[in-house]
Protein backbone atom coordinates (compact mmCIF):
# COMPACT_ATOMS: atom_id res chain seq x y z
CA UNK A 1 0.00 0.00 0.00
CA UNK A 2 2.81 2.62 0.41
CA UNK A 3 4.27 2.15 -3.24
CA UNK A 4 0.79 3.92 -4.07
CA UNK A 5 1.68 6.75 -2.05
CA UNK A 6 4.21 7.93 -4.26
CA UNK A 7 6.97 6.93 -6.87
CA UNK A 8 10.54 6.37 -6.95
CA UNK A 9 11.01 8.52 -10.14
CA UNK A 10 9.51 10.35 -11.70
CA UNK A 11 6.83 8.53 -14.37
CA UNK A 12 7.02 9.24 -17.99
CA UNK A 13 4.86 12.35 -19.50
CA UNK A 14 5.04 14.34 -15.96
CA UNK A 15 6.44 17.81 -16.13
CA UNK A 16 7.57 20.29 -13.70
CA UNK A 17 4.31 22.75 -13.00
CA UNK A 18 5.11 24.63 -10.18
CA UNK A 19 8.06 25.59 -7.62
CA UNK A 20 7.94 26.71 -4.14
CA UNK A 21 11.35 27.47 -2.46
CA UNK A 22 10.69 29.27 0.94
CA UNK A 23 14.93 29.89 0.77
CA UNK A 24 14.61 32.56 -2.30
CA UNK A 25 14.41 36.20 -2.47
CA UNK A 26 10.47 37.71 -2.77
CA UNK A 27 8.93 34.26 -1.99
CA UNK A 28 11.01 34.23 1.30
CA UNK A 29 10.46 37.52 2.55
CA UNK A 30 6.53 36.88 1.47
CA UNK A 31 6.25 34.04 3.31
CA UNK A 32 7.71 35.50 6.22
CA UNK A 33 5.81 38.79 6.53
CA UNK A 34 3.04 36.65 6.38
CA UNK A 35 3.61 34.26 9.06
CA UNK A 36 4.46 37.31 11.11
CA UNK A 37 1.00 38.85 10.09
CA UNK A 38 -0.54 35.76 11.17
CA UNK A 39 1.21 36.01 14.17
CA UNK A 40 -0.23 39.32 15.39
CA UNK A 41 -3.54 38.50 14.66
CA UNK A 42 -3.98 35.54 16.62
CA UNK A 43 -1.46 36.81 19.43
CA UNK A 44 -2.62 40.42 20.03
CA UNK A 45 -6.51 39.20 20.86
CA UNK A 46 -5.81 36.82 22.66
CA UNK A 47 -3.34 38.54 24.92
CA UNK A 48 -6.00 41.05 25.56
CA UNK A 49 -8.50 38.60 26.36
CA UNK A 50 -6.22 36.32 28.71
CA UNK A 51 -4.83 39.83 30.27
CA UNK A 52 -8.63 40.76 31.65
CA UNK A 53 -8.77 36.80 33.32
CA UNK A 54 -6.02 37.87 36.10
CA UNK A 55 -2.46 39.29 36.94
CA UNK A 56 -0.31 37.73 34.23
CA UNK A 57 3.63 37.78 35.14
CA UNK A 58 6.18 38.19 32.36
CA UNK A 59 9.53 38.04 33.60
CA UNK A 60 13.05 36.87 32.81
CA UNK A 61 11.92 33.40 33.74
CA UNK A 62 9.16 33.23 31.18
CA UNK A 63 10.89 34.68 28.50
CA UNK A 64 13.22 31.86 28.66
CA UNK A 65 10.89 29.33 29.23
CA UNK A 66 8.74 30.23 26.23
CA UNK A 67 11.99 30.21 24.07
CA UNK A 68 12.78 26.94 25.40
CA UNK A 69 9.12 25.59 24.50
CA UNK A 70 9.49 27.53 20.77
CA UNK A 71 12.81 25.66 20.15
CA UNK A 72 10.71 22.32 21.49
CA UNK A 73 7.55 23.03 19.70
CA UNK A 74 9.35 24.14 16.44
CA UNK A 75 11.21 20.47 16.90
CA UNK A 76 7.90 18.22 17.24
CA UNK A 77 6.28 20.58 14.51
CA UNK A 78 8.75 19.15 12.05
CA UNK A 79 8.75 15.59 13.46
CA UNK A 80 5.02 15.49 13.09
CA UNK A 81 5.55 16.46 9.38
CA UNK A 82 8.08 13.54 9.36
CA UNK A 83 6.18 10.81 11.36
CA UNK A 84 3.37 11.51 8.42
CA UNK A 85 5.74 11.13 5.15
CA UNK A 86 7.07 7.97 7.29
CA UNK A 87 3.78 6.29 8.10
CA UNK A 88 2.60 7.47 4.39
CA UNK A 89 5.51 6.34 2.34
CA UNK A 90 8.14 4.28 4.89
CA UNK A 91 10.89 6.26 3.15
CA UNK A 92 13.91 7.89 4.64
CA UNK A 93 13.42 11.46 5.70
CA UNK A 94 15.48 14.83 5.85
CA UNK A 95 15.51 17.43 8.43
CA UNK A 96 17.23 20.65 8.19
CA UNK A 97 17.24 24.42 9.34
CA UNK A 98 18.25 27.35 6.98
CA UNK A 99 17.60 31.35 7.69
CA UNK A 100 14.39 31.19 6.46
CA UNK A 101 12.85 27.89 7.87
CA UNK A 102 13.08 24.71 9.48
CA UNK A 103 11.78 21.50 7.26
CA UNK A 104 11.43 18.29 7.00
CA UNK A 105 10.68 16.54 3.37
CA UNK A 106 11.46 13.11 1.81
CA UNK A 107 13.70 14.19 -1.45
CA UNK A 108 14.28 11.13 -3.07
CA UNK A 109 10.72 10.29 -3.71
CA UNK A 110 7.84 11.94 -5.70
CA UNK A 111 4.59 11.88 -3.31
CA UNK A 112 0.54 12.02 -4.57
CA UNK A 113 -1.34 15.08 -3.68
CA UNK A 114 -3.61 13.29 -1.39
CA UNK A 115 -0.19 12.21 1.20
CA UNK A 116 1.74 15.48 0.93
CA UNK A 117 -1.60 16.90 2.08
CA UNK A 118 -1.85 14.95 5.28
CA UNK A 119 1.79 15.46 5.60
CA UNK A 120 1.39 19.16 4.98
CA UNK A 121 -1.58 19.93 7.52
CA UNK A 122 -0.56 17.40 10.00
CA UNK A 123 1.36 19.74 12.34
CA UNK A 124 -1.14 22.43 11.66
CA UNK A 125 -4.24 20.11 13.13
CA UNK A 126 -2.62 18.07 16.06
CA UNK A 127 -1.17 21.65 17.62
CA UNK A 128 -3.92 23.80 16.89
CA UNK A 129 -5.87 21.29 19.06
CA UNK A 130 -3.62 21.02 21.24
CA UNK A 131 -2.92 24.42 22.12
CA UNK A 132 -6.79 25.17 21.97
CA UNK A 133 -7.27 22.80 24.39
CA UNK A 134 -4.53 23.94 26.57
CA UNK A 135 -6.31 27.15 26.36
CA UNK A 136 -9.18 26.42 27.93
CA UNK A 137 -8.29 24.14 29.97
CA UNK A 138 -5.31 25.94 31.69
CA UNK A 139 -6.32 27.75 34.92
CA UNK A 140 -3.61 30.19 35.56
CA UNK A 141 -3.54 33.58 33.09
CA UNK A 142 0.64 33.65 32.60
CA UNK A 143 0.43 29.66 31.33
CA UNK A 144 -2.66 30.66 29.43
CA UNK A 145 -0.49 33.41 27.81
CA UNK A 146 2.73 31.15 26.99
CA UNK A 147 0.13 28.89 25.42
CA UNK A 148 -1.17 31.68 23.41
CA UNK A 149 2.13 33.39 22.14
CA UNK A 150 2.78 29.69 21.24
CA UNK A 151 0.09 29.00 19.25
CA UNK A 152 0.02 32.44 17.39
CA UNK A 153 3.98 31.46 16.74
CA UNK A 154 2.33 28.23 15.59
CA UNK A 155 -0.29 29.72 13.13
CA UNK A 156 2.17 31.76 11.93
CA UNK A 157 4.90 28.98 11.68
CA UNK A 158 2.38 26.94 9.43
CA UNK A 159 2.19 29.81 6.10
CA UNK A 160 4.23 27.87 4.28
CA UNK A 161 2.28 24.33 5.24
CA UNK A 162 -0.73 26.27 4.55
CA UNK A 163 0.52 28.10 1.49
CA UNK A 164 1.59 24.75 -0.01
CA UNK A 165 -2.33 23.21 0.92
CA UNK A 166 -4.11 26.61 -0.76
CA UNK A 167 -1.76 25.61 -4.13
CA UNK A 168 -3.66 21.70 -3.70
CA UNK A 169 -6.66 22.99 -3.29
CA UNK A 170 -7.02 25.98 -6.06
CA UNK A 171 -4.13 24.50 -8.61
CA UNK A 172 -3.67 21.01 -8.17
CA UNK A 173 -6.65 19.42 -8.06
CA UNK A 174 -5.75 15.93 -9.79
CA UNK A 175 -5.20 13.30 -7.35
CA UNK A 176 -2.60 12.11 -9.36
CA UNK A 177 -0.35 15.34 -9.08
CA UNK A 178 3.21 14.70 -7.41
CA UNK A 179 5.39 16.79 -5.75
CA UNK A 180 9.13 16.19 -4.87
CA UNK A 181 9.74 17.84 -1.01
CA UNK A 182 13.26 18.45 -0.20
CA UNK A 183 11.88 20.38 2.57
CA UNK A 184 12.58 23.83 2.07
CA UNK A 185 11.55 23.35 -1.84
CA UNK A 186 8.57 22.19 -3.27
CA UNK A 187 8.16 20.86 -7.06
CA UNK A 188 4.71 20.26 -8.38
CA UNK A 189 4.40 17.60 -11.28
CA UNK A 190 2.01 17.30 -13.18
CA UNK A 191 0.71 14.72 -16.19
Amino acid sequence: MKSQNFERTLPEGYHEAYVIDATKGKFSLWLNIVAMALMVVIAVPLAVIISRMGEIHVNSTFLLILCGLLIVYTILHELTHGIAYKLMTGEKLTFGLTLTVAYCGVPKIFVYRKTALVALLAPFTVYTILFLVLLVALPDPTMKLAVALLFAIHFGGCAGDLYDTFIYLTKFRDPTTLMQDTGPRQTFYTK
